[in-house]
């Protein structure tokens, strides 16, 4: 059975009471069209599918935060992370699950959701510097030290970035974080501190929480936490 996840909800619900009405109107005039409806239907349901992932057996290593294809990886300069990090974007076509997930054992300290443009996320230098986005910074579990960004970032029609977890929550590699609606960017940050090593190439298509797209030289601290999958019933939207 095909899992769906909480937060398009709405969206089915409106789309599928729009596409009916739809349907029925181009059913009256000539019934074959209204089957034109079906595959949006099909696609609306798709959008929001939230698979079971299994995560990979290696420790010191990150998943990926999203699915996707690899648009890009390279070293650049994070004041959040305090010097130079290893970054990994992640292009989310229409036809990918959206669903992010945390790519390693974390406590979050800081959450900055901008305003901005909605750039095509193809542009992935434009997308990451002047989008719409919700940037997100992991500590170790134990400690204070920032360990990994993760940020949203809406594309040419994303229009809601959903984030659930709270400063100060912990989070375990491959929990569900969130999700961004309609097509989407999302960028992984590792700072170069902890030696990490990308397992990623441009132009690769990831699965969220059950692929690697770094190892680590350096291990994170963490301690013994709940193994049971973070997502609080009640959570937090950016504005539409």
């Amino acid at each position: 059975m095909v899992r769906l996840t909480r937060h398009g909800w709405r969206e089915m619900l409106i789309g599928t009471v729009v596409l009916a009405i739809t349907a029925a109107g181009l059913g009256y005039a000539w019934w074959p069209l209204a089957l034109v409806t079906v595959p949006i239907l099909v696609w609306l349901f798709a959008f929001f599918r939230d698979p079971h992932r299994t995560l990979p057996a290696e420790q010191h290593a990150m998943v990926s935060p999203a699915d996707g294809t690899v648009s890009d990886v390279g070293v650049v300069q994070s004041d959040l992370l305090g010097g130079p990090a290893l970054r990994i974007g992640i292009f989310l076509s229409v036809f990918n699950v959206h669903v992010n997930r945390a790519p390693c054992d974390g406590r979050v300290i800081d959450v900055r959701y901008k305003k901005g443009k909605f750039i095509s996320a193809l542009k992935h230098a434009e997308a990451s510097d002047e989008n719409e986005s919700n940037t997100v910074v992991l500590a170790e579990p134990a400690g204070d030290r920032p360990i990994a960004v993760v940020k949203q970032i809406v594309g040419l029609i994303a229009r809601r970035i959903v984030f659930t977890p709270r400063i100060g929550d912990v989070v375990m590699r491959g929990d569900r974080i969130g999700m961004i609606k309609f097509g989407s960017r999302t960028e992984l940050y590792i700072p170069m501190w902890m030696e990490p090593t990308a397992k990623v190439v441009v132009g690769q298509v990831l699965r969220g929480a059950a692929d690697i797209v770094a190892t680590l030289g350096k291990p994170i601290h963490t301690e013994k936490l709940n193994t049971q999958e973070f997502e609080p019933l009640v959570g937090r939207e950016t504005p539409a």
